[in-house]
């Protein structure tokens, strides 16, 4: 074990110096100030942190256990500040959550803050949720409790607020250099011709034009978000100390958003790029050496299967955990359709890659649900690519005739038939729209059937806070100025701590959705068959409406099947004798009978004759 700053960057220093001096051309002054700077951010982190980094280098798989049950959230919704949060850790720990997920917290300018990705100052927090010191006291507290924290760390760009930004306005040509910054639109131009639009009708363009000096400046997000020129090792070298400066709060997951973004090269749609894996790689030596206990996550947008390079190799690691962006919006596509196929197909990708490989599962993330679908595939099932959509978002809109669902489109582009949605789980699962008794169960049923899901795959679950509550749609946005363009807000209302208090209330929704969730979580922790190190198969039920998993290992099989439509349907047993774990129910008979959004998890132990 390599448990000294010394002795692990005499390790990675041979491949560091090579990554390094490859993609910036020998520029050895510059990576020298970066290693000087590397011993730097070691030396000033905390002993406390230095021994939990030994702890973890002493058991490197720690997160790719079944032990550890994700909830992201925004701190001002949730608590109001951070210590809101800090004094509501107990809550935390009761809905069994050891691994806190806070969105974007960092110093930004209201009005112009893109939900907290526009940030003007890497070290302060955002005055009104509390100080950098308060962050870290958090960070103290929920390692003391067993709890780790992720945070977003913005990479693509800074909001033209941050001090670089200023000074490359005023004309500071250093400043300047940090950013692309042109005298016309020839290069932009040429930018254009081959760079997509992230938000084509909320911020169409790549570039924007600043009067005040005459200059075009690329901004592949919002106006106010200015791209940074990895190409400049100053900007490389001083990102990688702001992200150092908050593992060194005691950050133990850093979020990398927007990473296949950063690397520009004109000619290109300056996505996923190879320089953008060889930062990546520097970025993950930079910690190992600085902080080995700190792991980093990608957002990465892409099929499964095409995010294989993010990760790296066993020996060559760059993002220790990715998003599953695409079990979440195929999830929602076979609810809508009833039909599991593209859901088992592309499930059967996900099992086919390396164990390695972990990802975090997601019902529903901050942003809106995309509909990356492989319509290639679907294609051959006779779903066209426009038409499909427009069914999804009907669906979800509640446009469709007979659908329960609410939820509200983002960035609709009519021409392109093409929209993401937005929405809480509880609400997209019908409950806002249940009038009685019997929709409201089956909306309840929904929803804990789709967390049962999520829980059975591989990797890190993650619930969005109040969802554990079937918290509904918060159609306030509307009434705010600042936020009513932006139907994300449907489902970053404030949390409802008057519904929280009904969680153990076994009549009402929340406290139905509660104690199952508490459930299922508990399960999942008490039986290392859900760890990442196990065998997982699909099963082919005989049913397009119902899809199973197979998760094996050592001794104890669990195999876990999940009806997606409203009606009840009966499948061959695929585990006969085997009890359900949720509700200690024996299945004994040649078929399974699975209510409307029914599910169960039937485990069988090596004395069952596995």
């Amino acid at each position: 074990m390599n448990d000294t700053l010394e002795q692990r960057l005499r390790e990675s220093f041979d491949e560091l110096k090579w990554l390094y001096c490859e993609l910036y051309n020998n520029d050895m002054g510059a990576f020298e100030y970066f290693v000087g700077m590397l011993r730097r951010c070691a030396g000033q982190r905390k002993q406390a942190l230095r021994d939990l980094d030994r702890a973890r280098l002493e058991n490197p798989a720690w997160y790719r256990s079944n032990k550890l049950m994700g909830m992201m959230m925004y701190t001002n919704a949730f608590a109001g500040t951070l210590n809101g949060v800090r004094e509501n850790l107990p809550y935390i720990e009761e809905c069994g959550v050891n691994y806190l997920h806070l969105m974007p917290l960092l110093k930004t300018v209201r009005g112009r803050s893109d939900g907290g990705y526009a940030v003007a100052d890497f070290r302060a927090v955002q005055p009104e949720l509390g100080t950098m010191e308060e962050l870290e006291a958090l960070t103290d507290e929920c390692h003391e409790r067993g709890i780790c924290l992720c945070l977003d760390f913005v990479m693509n760009h800074t909001s033209e607020d941050h001090p670089w930004a200023k000074a490359a306005r005023a004309g500071d040509p250093v400043a300047r250099s940090r950013y692309f910054f042109f005298d016309n639109r020839e290069i932009p131009d040429a930018y254009d011709s081959t760079v997509p639009q992230v938000f084509p009708t909320t911020a169409p363009g790549n570039f924007t034009f600043l009067p005040d000096c005459g200059k075009h400046v690329m901004t592949c997000f919002y106006p106010y978000q200015w791209d940074l020129n990895y190409a400049n090792p100053m900007v490389f070298n001083d990102m990688t100390e702001n992200l150092l400066f908050l593992a060194n709060r005691g950050i133990d997951v850093v979020r990398l958003d927007a990473i296949p973004y950063i690397w520009k090269q004109l000619g290109t749609d300056c996505r996923n790029l190879p320089q953008v894996h060889t930062l990546a790689r520097m970025l993950h030596l930079a910690c190992y050496i600085v902080c080995p206990g700190v792991l980093l996550l990608g957002e990465v947008v892409m099929e499964p299967q095409k995010l294989a390079p993010y990760f790296g190799t066993p020996e060559k690691p760059e993002c220790d955990i990715l998003y599953n962006a695409t079990t979440m919006c195929t999830t929602w596509h076979t609810l809508a359709t009833r039909d599991v196929r593209l859901l088992r197909y592309q499930t059967e990708k996900v099992c086919a890659l390396p164990k390695t490989y972990l990802f975090q599962n997601y019902l529903r993330c901050h942003d809106d649900i995309g509909w990356g679908l492989d319509f290639s595939w679907l294609g051959q099932m006779g779903f066209g690519e426009v038409p499909h959509k427009k069914y999804l978002n009907d669906w979800f809109t509640g446009r469709f005739p007979s659908s329960p669902s609410r939820g509200e489109l983002y960035n609709d582009d009519p021409r392109l038939g093409d929209a993401r949605m937005c929405g809480t789980t509880a609400s997209l699962c019908g409950l806002e729209t249940a009038k009685t008794p019997q929709e409201e169960t089956l909306a309840v049923q929904c929803d804990v059937m789709l967390h049962a899901w999520i829980f059975a795959q591989s990797g890190i679950p993650v619930i969005y806070s109040g969802d554990e509550i079937g918290q509904l749609n918060d159609y306030t946005y509307h009434d705010d100025p600042e936020r009513r363009d932006d139907s994300r807000y449907l489902h970053r209302g404030q949390f409802d701590w008057a519904l929280a208090q009904t969680r153990n209330d076994p009549d009402t929704p929340a406290g139905k959705i509660f104690s199952s969730l508490r459930r299922l979580e508990t399960l999942r922790s008490k039986h290392d068959v859900f760890s990442a190190a196990a065998d997982v198969t699909v099963l082919d039920t005989g049913s397009d409406n119902v899809i199973g998993i197979r998760r094996v290992l050592e001794d104890e099989a669990l195999t876990a099947v999940f009806n997606f439509s409203e009606n009840p349907r009966e499948i061959i047993n695929p585990a006969p004798g085997a009890a359900d774990l949720y509700t200690g129910v024996k299945q004994n008979g040649e078929t399974l009978k699975l209510p409307g959004y029914g599910f169960v998890w039937l485990c069988e132990s090596s004395g069952d004759g596995i």
